[in-house]
């Protein structure tokens, strides 16, 4: 899809997009992560809110195992902008998907059974009462807690949730942007979230450079982490915030060894494989089938996924057997009558154009739980045990893995 430039520098534009928003939208809050990019946005957003005397949320989901810097740099935005924000400091239990590892595929931050290993306490403002949302559930996953949230947020209302991702980043966060969605008066830096609630992306034709380069300029605070990332030899573009224990933060993991060794310690207790996440996500191969991976010796990849799968845990064996069944399934009636194929051209594979054996077995090298390397989303945690029983029926009927684990 071709780009087209407006004619005008980034900030300027961000701040237009800011201002439209606060126009149009009588509920505002941001999703703040204490990254570069939501840092940034942030620092906009409350500037404006400022100008117009108006208060806006600013939502931060604390993770518990994540680097002091970021808890600092948090810290730090929600005292410089307390005049005219609703703080939304959230340390409730919430569930995330560990990569690594296939015991404790799912982690939930401030599990009440594990207190005793916490990485730390909770900041003294943060939410920690279960009964302050009312849509809140044990068991919530972070991909149900943001539309509930925004909805809770919104109280009726029209509200927008700004959003600080960039285009620049991946793939997916281009597409996000430049899909077909429902937009808000046509703007492409829109798309609804649920009922009257927009989310609003005004830094997404921003780059790497934009964000250091507004920093040097205003002078305005920033995650020190990123400092220390840089003197550990990372790169503009491999500097990342995110969950802990998914795919892209088992890449750096190795970072908190370095950085904050008492930290690491805590983390290593507290969550099962984060140590074998460090040491092996960033090699290639088929330990957490990076790149290419290779076929053991008397296997297809049929029998080698097979293999894999009777090596998990039976609770975790059955949540991908039920989606590979769908997989399988899915393309069965989609040209594949006879099941899919063992293999095919890498790149037919990689684009998604032939459904494999090989793309099945590194997605549980992967330990990608949710199976989003086969186009899954998360099952709403609610829904999941009605999910469990019609799988088990359908499954007997496809006879596609109709055995069922004890």
């Amino acid at each position: 899809m071709p780009k087209y430039a407006l004619g005008k520098d980034v900030l300027s534009a961000a701040q237009e997009r800011i201002e439209w928003t606060f126009d149009n939208f009588s509920r505002v809050y941001c999703s703040f992560s204490a990254g570069k990019d939501s840092g940034v946005m942030t620092h906009l957003v409350c500037e404006e809110a400022r100008k117009r005397s108006r208060k806006v949320g600013l939502l931060f989901l604390d993770w518990e195992a994540q680097f002091n810097h970021t808890i600092t740099f948090a810290r730090q935005i929600f005292t410089e902008y307390a005049d005219c924000i609703e703080p939304f400091w959230v340390a409730l239990p919430l569930k995330t998907w560990n990569s690594c590892s296939a015991h404790e595929p799912e982690w939930s931050a401030w599990d009440p059974l594990k207190k005793h290993l916490w990485v730390r306490e909770p900041e003294p403002d943060s939410i920690i009462d279960p009964l302050f949302m009312p849509f809140w559930y044990s068991g919530i996953m972070f991909e149900e807690f943001v539309p509930l949230f925004a909805k809770w947020y919104g109280r009726g209302e029209r509200t927008a949730a700004f959003v600080g991702i960039r285009a620049q980043e991946s793939l997916n966060r281009f597409r996000t942007l430049a899909r077909d969605k429902p937009t808000f008066n046509g703007r492409m830096y829109t798309n609804n979230v649920v009922y009257d609630v927009w989310n609003v992306y005004p830094i997404y034709d921003w780059d790497t450079a934009d964000i250091w380069t507004y920093h040097g300029k205003t002078g305005k605070s920033y995650n020190k982490l990123y400092d220390r990332m840089h003197q550990a030899g990372m790169t503009l573009h491999q500097m990342r915030i995110c969950e802990p224990f998914g795919e892209e933060s088992r890449k750096g993991m190795w970072l908190f060894q370095v950085i904050e060794p008492m930290t690491w310690a805590k983390l290593v207790l507290r969550a099962h494989g984060a140590n074998t996440g460090k040491i092996y996500s960033n090699t290639r191969g088929s330990m957490m089938g990076n790149h290419t991976i290779s076929l053991p010796a008397g296997h297809t990849w049929e029998s080698f996924a097979k293999s894999i799968l009777a090596s998990t845990p039976p609770k975790t064996r059955e949540h991908y057997k039920n989606k590979i069944a769908i997989y399988i399934r899915w393309h069965q009636v989609r040209g594949y009558p006879d099941g899919i194929p063992d293999e095919a051209p890498i790149k037919l594979e990689n684009a998604q154009k032939v459904p494999t054996w090989r793309r099945v077995c590194k997605t549980l090298l992967k330990n990608d739980y949710w199976c989003k390397y086969l186009n899954f989303s998360p099952t709403k945690t609610h829904a999941y045990d009605r999910y469990l029983a019609l799988m088990s029926r359908r499954r007997q009927a496809w006879q596609i893995f109709p055995e069922v684990s004890a």
